[in-house]
């Protein structure tokens, strides 16, 4: 058994080793012989069923660069040389640094102060609209249809509402004066609650016209008698209402100089439970600006109307504004127009929304509402479209107003005056300087505006004539007839 066991065995290592032996390249089953008898393989022999492989040598396994070691990255990192290269990036980094820190410092010291924004209080910051006349205002002819109007009245960015007078008041009888009841006509005391709460989430103050006599024939204010009670403006501020106009200033300082300064403290003093500034409006009918300049100065109202711009010369009127705002604080001067002619409500609104000081529009058409309900209905339609044109101006000069700080407080420069046209300048720090030029000639004029620093030609922020002048158009300094426009200059 063992013995058969061997035999296969010694079979398989034969089968195995013969495998492994050369094969002749073309001869069959016999070698070649030697001279000595033995077998020698062909030169050309292979090995059946081998593959073959080349094997690397130990010199070109050496010559493959697999990086530094750690040992060997922290000898050379000591090295001098490295050293040194590390000391000298660090130095020019710190030279680096401390160069751009004091180069801030030189821009911050060599920059021009900012200059300090004046105290200015709620009725500074945006146009005010008086409404004499509530009856012609609104659909219901009262104080309902007055607060109807106020989102629209807000969505023109007006700062405040000027209303009345409302109070009841008979004609020329003082006796009978009723400061502290609202006329039925125009509605009752919560109505004008509700119109109060309304104005006042939409951000819109309130002021109250208290003019005794409104509807007499012989003055605003009828006599002393009417004015030795003080409670009426007790009683409405405590209401809530954001400041009070009174009418004749200058007269009921003079007559009762005492009760005038209570009237002043009473109005102007805030309180913990009306935090914000009451304002108090003086109405001076004069027209003469010295006059105007001494009712200011002597009365010491926070604003004053007067008639300073309704003078036919134009020249006059760019010499008044002028004065005034020489002698005043912008802060305390107001202006308005009564020229409620279609064809000039932009220009109007332009003028007064580029002076220094408060704009007050009297009615709805200065502002391009609807103010008389009561004309034709063939009247309506051929301005409603106009209407719809004014205010649209009307929104984006008052927009332009509240974000631009030349024209909020910027001073105040005269650069042309004629009869016919006017020019000025509205500059403040390095805000964006704004020119304001006024042509009412029939025909072309130039204007000589020479050492105002201005260049040649500007872009035109606000046209009252958009179709010859649009807006962001390049012109020169000449303004053609009926255009009314306003230039920053760089």
């Amino acid at each position: 058994m063992s013995h058969g066991f061997e035999t296969d065995a010694e079979t398989d290592v034969s089968e195995a080793e013969r495998e492994r032996e050369p094969m002749t390249g073309a001869g069959g089953a016999d070698a070649d012989e030697g001279a000595d008898g033995l077998m020698e393989p062909p030169a050309a022999a292979e090995k059946n069923g081998t593959v073959k492989l080349k094997v690397l040598e130990e010199d070109e396994e050496q010559t493959k660069f697999t990086g530094l070691n750690k040992e060997e990255l922290l000898r050379v990192a000591g090295s001098p040389g490295w050293v040194r290269t590390r000391w000298a990036l660090l130095l020019v980094f710190w030279i680096g640094w401390l160069g751009m820190l004091v180069g801030a410092v030189l821009i911050i010291l060599r920059a021009p102060v900012c200059r300090e924004l004046p105290p200015t209080d709620w009725w500074n910051e945006g146009p005010l609209l008086q409404i004499r006349n509530l009856q012609a205002f609104s659909e219901t002819k009262d104080l309902k249809g007055l607060e109807q109007k106020v989102s629209t009245l807000s969505g023109l960015k007006l700062k405040g509402l000027v209303i009345g007078p409302i109070h009841a008041a008979p004609a020329d009888d003082p006796m009978n004066l009723e400061f502290e009841e609202i006329s039925p006509e125009f509605g009752n005391l919560e109505q004008f609650k509700r119109l109060l709460q309304t104005a006042h989430r939409k951000g819109v103050f309130v002021v109250l016209d208290l003019t005794p006599n409104y509807r007499g024939s012989s003055g605003p204010w009828f006599s002393s008698a009417s004015v030795t009670n003080v409670s009426a403006l007790v009683f409405w501020l405590s209401e809530g209402v954001d400041g009070i106009q009174l009418p004749g200033v200058e007269d009921l300082a003079r007559m009762v100089p005492s009760l005038w300064t209570d009237i002043r403290a009473i109005i102007q003093n805030g309180t913990d439970k009306y935090p914000n500034k009451r304002v108090l409006i003086g109405v001076t009918e004069t027209s003469s600006a010295e006059t105007v300049s001494d009712v200011l100065s002597s009365t010491g109202v926070d604003l004053l109307l007067s008639g300073v711009l309704s003078a036919s010369d134009q020249t006059e009127r760019a010499h008044s504004v002028q004065l005034l705002y020489s002698n005043h604080s912008q802060t305390k001067l107001a202006w308005s127009l009564e020229d409620l002619s279609r064809d000039l409500v932009k220009v109007n609104q332009l003028l007064l929304m580029t002076l220094p000081g408060t704009p007050v529009f009297i009615g709805g058409d200065g502002i391009g509402l609807k103010d008389d309900v009561r004309q034709t209905k063939l009247r309506q339609t051929l301005f409603k479209e106009m209407s719809k044109c004014h205010r649209s101006f009307f929104q984006s000069i008052s927009e332009l107003r509240g974000k631009e700080r030349s024209l909020l407080f910027g001073d105040f420069s005269l650069l042309f005056n004629s009869s016919s046209s006017l020019a000025y300048l509205r500059v403040w720090d390095q805000s964006t300087r704004f020119l304001a030029a006024f042509n009412w000639a029939a025909e072309e004029v130039e204007l000589q505006l020479s050492g105002a620093g201005l260049p040649h030609h500007a872009a035109v922020v606000r046209s009252t004539n958009t179709s010859a002048l649009p807006e962001e158009s390049s012109v020169d300094l000449c303004v053609t007839s009926g255009e009314h426009f306003l230039l920053p200059s760089a």
